[in-house]
């Protein structure tokens, strides 16, 4: 089942982390990313794995093996990041000038001090500046917790879409929120 809605904004903060952060992964600044203030992506970029490999014929960096992003206090671990690259300068505005798409596959996770995203794959498409995230994702901000089979992020128009996946045994296929409302002080 599909579910298609702007999500509360309880959650948007940990909807965008992920795009964010999937964003930094290139030196150029997006002028959205700055202004959100979600984090400053002119912090150093520490990316470390158990190995690098350069493919320089298939135009991709593959990071294997305990893979994790650390810039300023967001954070992403998976077990393999592919970063493809061209070698032409980028024609679409705003875009990073050789940054084709970013793959993280493998136990995706991103945290940052207030929220946390997981699932299976993510992947950044640059130049359609699209981030998915797909299999088994869950989207968490303090006891808020959304689950979906994916969830897109179009960084054009700030939409963003979760959907539910195929019903199977112990699973609905159902987009599923919970959303806990915040306590207040007796006074």
């Amino acid at each position: 089942m599909k579910t298609e809605h702007h999500i509360p904004p309880v959650l948007t903060s940990s909807i965008f982390l992920v795009a964010l952060l999937l964003f930094s992964l290139h030196t150029a600044s997006d002028a959205a990313a700055q202004s959100n203030g979600a984090f400053d992506t002119n912090l150093p970029l520490e990316i470390t794995a158990d190995s690098l490999e350069i493919r320089q014929d298939k135009q991709t960096a593959v990071f294997i093996g305990k893979v994790e992003v650390v810039q300023g206090e967001i954070r992403m671990r998976s077990d393999k990041l592919v970063v493809f690259y061209s070698d032409k300068k980028s024609s679409i505005e705003g875009a990073p000038a050789n940054i084709r798409k970013i793959d993280a596959t493998g136990n995706v996770f991103l945290s940052s001090p207030r929220e946390t995203a997981q699932g299976d794959t993510g992947t950044y498409d640059v130049r359609n500046k699209r981030v998915d995230l797909m299999g088994n994702v869950v989207l968490t901000q303090g006891k808020n917790v959304l689950r979906g089979e994916k969830m897109t992020l179009d960084l054009i128009t700030g939409k963003s879409r979760v959907d539910g996946g195929p019903a199977t045994e112990g699973k609905s296929g159902r987009v599923r929120g919970i959303f806990v409302p915040e306590q207040k002080m007796d006074q």
